[in-house]
């Protein structure tokens, strides 16, 4: 192994290490309980990056595979009460598929048509998901969680692990791609897509894999949320806020490197909990549109763009 692979994968392990120690020796549920949707707009940011980022296609349509995750569990519970793992793995395979049929219909197109299309999916997926009755409908669905399994005390100290280890494996594979020969292929379209494909780069391959992969962690993301909230609903789980926040965390914290959109989350999740506490989540979406337009006028590269940035100059001034 590599030194830098190495220095993450202790790391990873620390962090792990830390989140478990945190679940035994913190007794008030708030902190994982604001944590998780830390965590999870983590999963969401860093898959979003992959085809977003690492690819240049803009996805608005976030919100559709966290939806998407989050009827998966609700489904597998009420039909099977299927356990918590099998959810997420379900979740993902469900995202996968729908990340290949997405790629199939709309890859071919580009730029703000690409866009556009990703938002007539959520559209469509919330529409039927609001006609489906078995989960609810549109006046959705109260869940019960089961009993917690050993060493936890409580679910959503259990859900906040199980984040956390999403958190790991969406980072890892997003670290892998961007290091790996698909890495440089994504970003050789996404600096001139004619010119990648004259030099024998699988334009189309590349970029139905992105979309596959992203689409599969941003439904295991989603999947745990009906056991967190113990409630599931269309307007909720497709809520256009996902797709807002997760593009708006990806930018902010930057898309040239797969740290930046860990950045991006931590800071404006952080960011929204505190709010939400001590104003209102009412004031979400104001501080988070002020936020990206200050990055987008005076950082266009993000956290990862400035810290590069004030690096260079530190070093030229030696």
């Amino acid at each position: 192994m590599r030194r830098n692979d190495i220095a993450f994968w202790t790391g990873a392990a620390l962090f792990l290490l830390a989140i478990l120690l945190a679940t035994v020796l913190v007794r008030n549920e708030y902190p994982f309980f604001a944590g998780y949707v830390i965590l999870q707009f983590i999963v969401l940011a860093v898959a979003w990056s992959i085809l977003g980022g690492a690819a240049g296609y803009v996805n608005f349509g976030t919100n559709a595979f966290f939806g998407a995750g989050v009827y998966t569990a609700v489904f597998l519970t009420k039909a099977f009460g299927a356990p918590l793992l099998l959810q997420i793995a379900v979740a993902a395979a469900v995202g996968s598929l729908l990340g290949f049929a997405v790629g199939l219909l709309t890859l071919r197109m580009q730029g703000i048509f690409f866009s556009i299309a990703t938002i007539a999916l959520a559209i469509i997926i919330e529409t039927s998901v609001t006609n489906w009755r078995y989960v609810g409908g549109a006046a959705g669905i109260q869940l019960q969680r089961p009993q917690v399994m050993a060493p936890f005390d409580s679910y959503v100290k259990m859900l906040f692990v199980v984040q956390a280890l999403l958190v790991v494996v969406s980072v890892a594979i997003t670290r892998y791609i961007q290091h790996s020969w698909i890495g440089r292929g994504l970003q050789a379209l996404k600096d001139d897509e004619l010119a990648a494909e004259c030099t024998g780069v699988p334009t189309l391959r590349l970029k139905m894999l992105a979309c596959v992969l992203s689409g599969a962690l941003l439904a295991a993301a989603g999947a745990p949320a009906a056991m967190y909230l113990q409630y599931a609903d269309p307007s909720s789980a497709f809520n256009l806020n996902y797709s807002v926040s997760v593009l708006a965390m990806a930018l902010i914290g930057g898309t040239s490197h797969w740290l930046g959109p860990v950045l991006g989350a931590i800071l404006l999740g952080s960011t929204q909990q505190i709010l939400a506490v001590t104003i209102s989540s009412e004031v979400n979406v104001l501080v988070l549109g002020i936020m990206l337009v200050l990055f987008v006028v005076g950082a266009p590269k993000g956290l990862i763009g400035l810290f590069r940035s004030f690096s260079f100059r530190a070093g030229a001034g030696k």
